[in-house]
């Protein structure tokens, strides 16, 4: 019995089908259906119901995945205790990656910890969209808080970002400066959605307030929203980073100086109970040695702890 092929197992319960977890491993269907029948015959018992068009576990297999969870994880730890972090590092880590103004920031540290190790692989998914973690075979993702709903989840904050109210200087000549933030209500502002269905109709402010915002367009894209407000569509709530250079270029104007900007967060998450590899939690460790958010907005961001 080998542990590569108790991993694959994991693989297809977490995803309900040979199949899915083959295309997932990037592997034959057939190679993946072999393995898995080795190990039932190894182990002497049958791990799944197979039916026409669908598995399911058996009490045994349930079990049999309870307990090698716990194995696997407690096998990588030992591994990592005995070669005193001196292990090599190989396998193949999915990095889900929610599409930040920081993004190369990130990909650029992973590319770091790559060329230290050169032995491991990597698929980085970009999305608005929340993935299944567990089910689509990701390891670590980078999101911000709106876009994991997932309750057994660990998150650790990496990064934040000023959002803030902009304009273009054409925008506020056709239609007026808003004078106070309660004014911005009877302007055009570009909305932002959220996959999850959450629209910003009402965007959070600093110190938990809401202001409520309207416009006549929309979008999932940080981007087109920075877009849409340099071409005059609207007044964007974007993050300051993204809008640095229209600012000094005359471009883009800020609007409510007064007002303390709302910081949004990126974390890193992963899957609390799934057995991670080891190559995995180095990866982890790096990242989060790398990329420390400053002491004071760690431990409160936006009145809101996190740890």
């Amino acid at each position: 019995m080998k542990t590569e092929d108790i991993a694959l197992f994991h693989r297809i319960v977490e995803t309900g089908s040979i199949l899915e977890a083959a295309d997932l491993l990037n592997l034959p269907k057939s190679t993946v259906s072999r393995r898995l029948l080795s190990l039932e015959e190894s182990l002497n018992i049958k791990l799944f119901h197979r039916l026409s068009r669908a598995i399911s576990l058996t009490s045994a297999g349930s079990q049999f995945y309870e307990k090698t969870l716990v194995m696997l994880a407690e096998l990588d730890k030992t591994i990592a205790d005995i070669t005193d972090n001196k292990a090599e590092l190989t396998g193949h880590l999915r990095i889900l990656m929610f599409p930040v103004p920081q993004i190369m920031q990130i990909v650029n540290k992973i590319f770091a910890f790559m060329d230290a190790n050169p032995k491991f692989t990597i698929e980085i998914i970009t999305s608005t969209e929340p993935l299944d973690m567990v089910r689509n075979n990701i390891d670590i993702a980078f999101m911000v808080n709106e876009t994991f709903s997932e309750l057994d989840m660990v998150a650790k904050p990496i990064l934040h970002e000023e959002m803030c109210f902009f304009a273009s200087p054409e925008y506020l000549a056709k239609v007026g400066t808003p004078k106070s933030i309660s004014d911005i209500e009877q302007h055009n502002s570009i909305l932002f959605r959220f996959p999850n269905g959450k629209t910003f109709s009402e965007v959070p402010l600093a110190n938990d307030v809401l202001q409520a915002v309207k416009g006549n367009i929309c979008t999932n894209s940080i981007q087109l929203a920075y877009e849409a407000t340099r071409l005059g569509r609207g007044i964007g709530y974007l993050p300051q980073g993204i809008c640095v250079e229209d600012i000094e270029q005359g471009k883009l104007i800020r609007l409510f100086d007064e007002l303390p900007p709302y910081l949004g967060v990126v974390f890193l998450v992963y899957p609390s109970r799934r057995f991670l590899s080891l190559t995995g939690q180095r990866l982890i460790d790096y990242m989060l040695t790398e990329m420390p958010v400053q002491t004071s907005k760690a431990a409160v961001i936006n009145n809101k702890v996190w740890t």
